[in-house]
């Protein structure tokens, strides 16, 4: 694919990218980056690089949040083929939610 329609693409998948809702909607919260860095320096959490090998496709939007007492990564994915789907992962366990 070439470099300006893969940017069209990410470009679009970010901007249609609809929030995700946690069990808890009220209660959920994102982490600021420089809390999501802390949580994950100290290995409470997974690395992102490690959720992304076992997720099918390419992440365009990743949020670590807490929530309903889980941290979960809300992610954007883009698959072959434009298609963008929204993944909860348990940030701990790297266990798929939905």
């Amino acid at each position: 694919m070439n470099t300006n329609r893969k940017r069209f693409r990410l470009a679009l998948a970010c901007l249609v990218m609809l929030p995700i809702v946690v069990g808890h909607a009220a209660e959920a919260r994102c982490l600021t980056p420089a809390e999501a860095q802390a949580v994950v320096g100290k290995g409470a959490v997974q690395r992102l690089s490690v959720i992304a090998r076992i997720i099918d496709g390419e992440i365009v939007d990743a949020r670590l949040c807490e929530g309903g007492g889980l941290l979960v990564y809300q992610l954007a994915v883009m698959h072959e083929g434009g298609r963008v789907d929204n993944i909860m992962v348990d940030a701990t366990s790297g266990q798929r939610l939905r």
